[in-house]
Parts: structure tokens; sequence; C-alpha cells
């Protein structure tokens, strides 16, 4: 489902709609024309002529300096600020005395004033403390008086105190006002994160990234701009009378008065009311342009007192061809059907692009006009229970679930949330949000609510199972769907276990649903800490495997809770399945993994070792980055393997990149053998979007240490849909094994098949380098080559494949063959000196900038470095290449 969020940032770049109740835009003192949707009838901007402009206001001397500077970024000319229209040209500096505005007589029951603060200073005492303690933004301090003057000589006196009817331009947080707003509408922020959030923008461009706390209230308001102005709405108890002049009397402090208006609304113009949503029709005419982006519906339809909170145009999925078409292919859209949920005050206004407004009143009743159609859309309401079986054997199996209604409206199971939230962190049900395409993960049945008509289903699980797409007629009587799979590939029974060695934030319970639906025999769940955040903390026990037989499942799927090791520059590191305590510190040296003031006191390669004594496997997370002290841990023999990572795509393939750096130390000899994770952060990644498939042999049953041990071995392959079986001379991945020095010939033969992805190319790599091509023909899933070696070598199969609609990726590489050829070592000068640098790089850093441990803990992790700098490079100088040496690196070498 397309979600069209962060309207306020699009809706500032158009700024295509006039409305005619709007002043001249006043271009001789426009810093910036601020404008968050269409303005209001209800209100009419009266002009103040203030007492400075906003280029004098920056040089003015009883201003702060920080106000000066913020000044360019201050709302200027024509604005509109909560739907309220305002004509802004000089503001009122007001400080010492009093200043009289004079406007045309106007009544109204309401004046809205857009009006900051200056910064106040606090008075601490020689020990620092403050007192009386009303906070920077001076709670309650009476800062002036604002007085209505009626024609009749009469007045009225309202008195304005910080942080209740005005706030500071520039505010600490937590210190908002209580009868005042921020004069930028509040705006969502995507709840399925169908795209990654756009920058935000103040007034004058001013940048800044949505951060992880806003988009977990799933709403921004702008409040980290430069410049804050703040929106007071005064009730007029005389509004029969009409006001001729306002008069600003300073008492404390210096505030600056920007703009007026005024208006009739039957209540608080600036409370909205709840949440509403409504199905709109847009004339054929008017339909939006299905090549621009999401955002081009919002010059279609916009509110102005009040706010849209989605957009979401009616998905167009394939309707004759959906049985045909392949899995999570993402819909199009509808051009002239959405659907809008909003939130506004009573005297609101739908604005559609020709003219055309609608009373937020007159929705409950539905209307149409000028060919805007107000729509309910019925729900689905017809309860029947889904099952999902086995062909041949009935048994209820997990899968991973999509079903949406004729209009494309994603219909989710009765315990499943109807709209999946994706962002980092923020989900914690099983689903899977696959841009527009949204998808939940079921043990087998479910009850799901069903429109009548057509329903349309799409069922998956993992690589080995042929994908479903079906269509089913519902009716009044339907009670219950069954729907058979059928596995087509059996690399299973041949032995092969599924794994992703790298997921996060999941409950164990929730991560053994995920995987067994996506058919991953082993998920790894990796605590982790962030800053001051510990996650899965209390999911690691060091010695339960959920899913065994004697943890009370069938021991086909597996989740086992290791940690994630993490330092922002040294590296990550996973150590997976230890037994015992908690392998601590989790991270260490600082932001933003550590928290602030952490120091460098821990290695990658002291971690793994330590992993290692508990019975774990260490595995180096989405190699090669972080990209320092990995070369050490490797050069010292202390990972068990490389993890290729998903980087947030399915479609993005092993990155070559990744393979370049793994290839260097596979040709110096290092066989670390590849796994790989998702670092699924997020119901964007599926667990197992890319996984591993690991051999275990001459084991009868299954089990995590198995696993592990198998894994250790090399006898793995990654993939993102292909599978594989690859040897040399009859030896499987993972092996080393020896020839002459005159080398030899060496047959490899290799068997591939996929039933998700298409492959297009099998390319044998030898020492880094394509050796052999072979086109992959629909009659062909096997091959083998002869290839001559004369010196020490190493090989690997690499698989290439492509959907119709996607560039062609890397979707399958295996962990290498190595053959030693007597006396021909494996070494690569200009690599090994690429491992060497980056070593010396790990001492520089905890040498100058790492916050710096105790001095012995810090002696200690310094001669670790130094062994692995000395292994290597004692190495490379027996292999007769010498090379300039880094100042200060090795000084315990070189005196």
């Amino acid at each position: 489902m397309l979600y069209i969020r962060e309207m306020i940032w699009y809706i500032t770049e158009l700024a295509t709609i006039q409305y005619a109740a709007e002043a001249k835009y006043v271009e001789d003192h426009v810093m910036s024309a601020h404008r968050d949707g269409p303005a209001s009838a209800v209100f009419r901007p009266a002009i103040l002529n203030g007492t400075v402009s906003f280029e004098e206001l920056a040089r003015h001397l009883d201003a702060s300096v920080e106000l000066g500077k913020a000044a360019p970024f201050a709302h200027s000319g024509s604005c509109v600020a909560w739907g309220i229209p305002f004509e802004i040209g000089h503001p009122v500096f007001l400080r010492d005395q009093a200043v009289t505005v004079q406007i045309s007589p106007t009544t109204a029951r309401w004046f809205v004033f857009l009006h900051t603060s200056d910064i106040r200073a606090l008075s601490p005492d020689q020990n620092g403390f403050i007192s009386p303690m009303r906070g920077i933004g001076q709670l309650g301090e009476h800062a002036a008086n604002y007085v209505l003057i009626y024609e009749d000589g009469s007045e009225e006196r309202a008195k304005i105190r910080r942080r209740h009817e005005v706030g500071s331009f520039d505010s600490r947080w937590g210190e908002q006002c209580t009868q005042a707003v921020t004069a930028i509408k509040p705006r969502p922020l995507s709840l399925n994160g169908v795209n990654e959030p756009k920058p935000m923008r103040d007034v004058a461009g001013y940048r800044y990234p949505v951060e992880w706390g806003a988009r977990q209230k799933q709403l921004i308001v702008d409040d980290s701009v430069p410049w804050i102005n703040f929106l007071w709405a005064f009730e007029n108890p005389h509004p029969e009378k009409a006001v001729e002049a306002l008069r600003f009397e300073p008492v404390c402090g210096t505030l600056l008065i920007s703009g007026l208006s005024a208006g009739n609304p039957r209540s608080m113009p600036l409370r909205w009311g709840k949440r509403r949503k409504a199905l709109l029709r847009f004339p054929a005419e008017l339909s939006f342009d299905p090549g621009l982006d999401e955002y081009s519906l919002l010059d279609k339809i916009q509110v102005d007192l009040g706010q849209l909170i989605t957009a979401s145009p009616r998905l167009d999925y394939p309707t004759e061809d959906w049985e045909k078409t392949r899995q999570n292919l993402e819909p199009g859209t509808t051009l002239n059907e959405v659907l809008v949920e909003y939130t506004a005050h009573e005297d609101a206004e739908f604005h559609f692009v020709d003219g055309t407004r609608i009373a937020v009143r007159e929705l409950d009743r539905g209307t149409a006009q000028n060919g805007f159609i107000l729509q309910a859309v019925a729900p689905a309401d017809r309860r029947v229970i889904l099952r999902v079986v086995e062909a041949g054997t009935n048994k209820l199996v997990p899968i991973k679930l999509h079903v949406h209604g004729r209009m494309g409206e994603y219909l989710a199971p009765v315990d499943r949330t109807r709209v999946p939230n994706s962002g980092w962190f923020e989900n914690y049900s099983p689903d899977f949000c696959h841009g527009h395409h949204l998808s939940t993960y079921i043990p087998g049945q479910t009850s799901i609510n069903l429109p009548l008509g057509e329903v349309y289903l799409e069922i998956t699980k993992g690589f080995e199972v042929k994908p479903i797409r079906k269509i089913f007629i519902v009716t009044p009587e339907t009670e219950q769907i069954t729907v058979e799979i059928e596995k087509v590939l059996h690399w299973r029974e041949a032995g092969w276990v599924t794994a992703d060695t790298h997921v996060h934030f999941l409950s164990p319970g929730t991560a053994m649903l995920e995987g067994a639906a996506e058919g991953v025999n082993v998920v790894n769940l990796l605590a982790s800490q962030w800053g001051e955040m510990m996650t899965n903390v209390g999911d690691f026990d060091g010695h339960t495997t959920f899913g065994t037989k004697a943890a009370g499942g069938d021991g086909e799927f597996l989740v086992r809770v290791g940690t994630e090791n993490r330092q922002h520059v040294l590296g990550h590191i996973s150590l997976l399945g230890y037994s015992g305590n908690m392998i601590s510190p989790l991270c260490s040296g600082g932001p933003d993994e550590s928290a602030l003031g952490d120091p460098v006191d821990v290695l990658l390669t002291e971690w793994a070792r330590e992993c290692r004594k508990q019975g774990g496997l260490v595995v180096l997370p989405h190699f090669p980055d972080p990209r320092l002290e990995n070369a050490a841990t490797i050069v010292l023999e202390e990972a068990d393997a490389v993890e290729l990572c998903s980087r947030g795509s399915s479609y993005r393939g092993v990155d070559p990149y990744a393979l370049s750096d793994w290839y260097r130390y596979l040709n110096n000899g290092y066989l670390v053998p590849a796994v790989a994770g998702t670092d699924k952060m997020s119901a964007q990644y599926p667990v197992g979007a890319v996984r591993t498939y690991t051999k275990i042999r001459d084991v009868l049953e299954f089990s995590y240490e198995s696993w592990m041990n198998a894994t250790r071995a090399g006898h793995t392959f990654v993939t993102y849909g292909p599978l594989m079986d690859f040897n040399v001379d009859g030896r499987p991945m993972g092996s080393r094994m020896s020839l002459p020095s005159s080398g030899g010939t060496v047959d490899v033969s290799w068997k591939v098949a996929s039933v998700t992805v298409p492959m297009t190319t099998i390319q044998l790599i030898v020492n880094g380098e394509v050796r052999e091509i072979c086109t992959v023909r629909p009659d062909q899933d096997t091959g083998s080559w002869s290839v001559r070696i004369t010196k020490s070598s190493w090989f690997a199969l690499l698989v290439r494949a492509k959907y119709d609609d996607k560039p062609e990726m890397i979707a399958a590489h295996s962990s290498p063959v190595m053959i030693d050829v007597a006396g021909s070592e494996f070494f690569v000068a200009t690599d090994s000196l690429t491992i060497l640098e980056q070593i010396e790089g790990t001492m520089a850093y905890i040498d100058t900038i790492g916050t710096r441990a105790e001095e012995i803990r810090y002696r200690e992790m310094r001669l670790i470095l130094e062994s692995a700098y000395r292994r290597l490079h004692t190495r490379m100088h027996e292999m007769g290449f010498y090379h300039s040496h880094a100042v200060g690196a090795h000084h315990s070498e070189h005196g």
C-alpha cells in the first residue's frame, strides 16, 4: 500500500496552488515565505507595520547574537502556518518601550499572533545553581501585555507569559508552550517505511534528518529549525466591536511579533479533531501522472486547518495475470482514487487542484462536488479460516502471506496489523513490507476478514518451495480456504540446512515463526547495544536453543540468541552460539554504538577469542564494514567466517566490493568461509532474504552444534535464491587439498537450481578472477570444467541471476576450495600490503583518537595488534617483499 507521508516537505517545495483569500506577496521583505498548506478562508491576515526589518534585526544591539544569526530563517512575506494566513513585513521589536500599531478596523472572534521571544539568560549562583528555577524557557515569566484597542476607545488586555502564550525562537527540548504552538504544522512520519524519510527542511531550506525517536512517535514537530515562531490564539471577548489598533507593552526581555490574523472559527483554531478517513475519487481530467513520484498527489488535495496523515492511491495489482506473475512484485497505482486520513479543526476544508473545496463537516453525510466523489470503503466482514498445508500430507506449514481485495487494499489477518510499521526498531509484529507490497507471517492457519468477491493470495516459503499466487471467490457461505504448497527443490533432504547469521530486535518467538515461514533452519538473533539502549539482552541466557525437541519444538527450525559486539571504528563481530555468561562489554569506544565517554577497552580479536573459549562461532558481520580491525582478527586466525550481507535489499545481490575485500585474504591463504546474514532491523527485510546454506556431513541429526561445526569447516554457500553444489576433484566447499610442485589439472563440477529468481550465468572464480563462464540454459543445471593450475590457487563458484524487472546481480557464491601447490605459497604482495596497512590503522586509532582505557588495558590491546602486525610483516619479508613503513606503526621491530 502506498502511503503519502512527509506532506509539508513536499508542499513547501511545490507551492503551486494560490488562494484568493491570501494577500499580495510582500517581495521587499521576504526571507522565506513559509507555507505549510492552503490558507483557510475563515481567517484574513492583518498587516502589522513594525519597527525593524529583518536585515536590521541581524545587527540590532538589543538583540542577542543568536537571534541575529537566526533572523535570516524567520517567517516573512505571505505565509501560511497551521492553515492560517499571515502577511509579514517589518516585525515589531518589543523590549524597552511600548509600541502601538494601527490596523484596518477588524471584527473577529479570534486573533492569532505569530511571535517569538529572544533568549532569556539564566543567573546561576557561584555554585552553578539557579533560583528561582523556571527553566531556560522561563516558565510563567511575564514578558509583555498585548492590548486590543477598539474603535470606541475601550481596551482589552492579555497577559503574555513565556512558555504559555509565547516561546523562545531557540527552545530547549522539553520546554514547550502550554497555550501556543510552534508555527510549523506537525506532520506524520511514515508508519510503514515505504520510503526512507526525506530530509525535512525549514522555511529557508535548512535541512536535518528524521531521527529514530521522531519516527517512533509517528509524527514530527519541526522544532529543530534555526528560528521558531509561535502561534497564539486570543479569543476576543467583544467580537462585535471593531479593533483598530494594538498596543504591545514590554515587561521583561525581548519579543518579536511578526504577524497577525483574524477570523471567526467556531472553536479554538489551533485545536484539531480526532483522526478520520475518507475515500476520494478525482474527476478523470484531474488524474495524476503515474510517472511522477508519490508526492504528486499532494497538489491534488490538501487540508487547511488540519493535516493530512496518509494519501494512499488504490493499488493496481494484476488481475487476469495474477497467478502468472512473480512473487513480491510491487503493484502499480490507480490514477484517480485515493484514500486519505486526516486530522482537522471542525471548520477545516479540503482543497482540490481545480479550486473545489469540501468542508470537513460534510464528509459524514457523504458528498459529491465538481466531479469529486467521497465514498465509504465497505469493510471486509466475512470471517474466513485460511489454512496452508503441505501437498500430500495436509500438514499445516508456516508461510509468508499476502492478501488483497479488488481495490488493491491490503487485507491482514485479524491478529495482524493492517498498517505494518517498517521503521528501524519500530516493528515487533511478524510482517514484511516490500515497498508497496505488504505481507505477514502465519504459522499455517489464521483467521482473516475478507470482502465478498475476488480476493488475491500470495504464499511463499523460502527458496525450495514454489511460490503461489491464487484468486479465490468469497461468498456469504465461505468459511474456510485451504491452499496446498509444494516443495520442488530438495537441498534440505540432501543434508543442506539454511541460516541467517544476523537478525536483530525480534523476539525469539517471532524469529522462530518468521524463520520457519521463510524456510530458514537457523536464525541467529543478536543482542547488542545502541548507545544507552540494549536490545534482546533479556533473551540471552547462554544455553537455550529455541525450537529444539528438548525445548518443545520439532528440531527443524531453531533460534539461538548470540551477541553482536561492536566498535564504530575498529569494527563489529558476531558471536554466535556461545555458552555461559554474556561476553561484555557489548560495545566499546563511544558513539554511535557505545555510550558517550566509553573507552576503547576491548578488541574484536579479544571478543573472538572469548567466544571460541565458550564454544561459539565467530563471524565478521556485514563484511568488510566497519573496515579496520577485522584484518588483525583474520591474520591471527580468530575468525570463523565472513558475512556477506544483504545491506537492506533483496535485489542488490552480493556486493562486489565485499567480495573484493574477502578475495585479498583468500589470495594470501586465509581460508575464511562465507556465510550470509540480513542484518534485519525492520519489517522492510525478511529473515533469510540472503542466507547461508551449510552442508552437514556425517551427522545423523541436525542440531545447532552440528550447524556450527559444518560452518566452521566451510561447507557453505550464500544465496539470494539460486541453490548450488560445487566441488573440486570431489572435495566440497571449504576443503583444502595439495598438489605436487608441478601443479596439475583438477576437475570442477557443479549443480545449480532456482525456483525463485531466474539464473543467467555460472562463473568459476580462481584467485579472485573469472576463469570460466557458462550461460545457464533451461535444460541444464549441471556442469564441469577441467582446470590446469601451476601455483597455489583457490576456487569458488559464482551464480548470476536476474528478475525481469531488476538488474542482474550476483545471486549466489560458494566458499572456496583451496589447493596448495608444493613450493608455491598463497601470497599476493599488493593484497598483503593493504592488509598490513589496515592493521597499522588499527594501532593508529587506539594510539591517537580512540578514548584511552587504563594504561595496562591499552598496552595489552596494543600487544595483540603488534602480534598480528609482526606475523604478517615477517611473512612478507620472508616472501621477499620489502616496503616503506608507516611512522610509529611497528617501532618495536625497527627502532
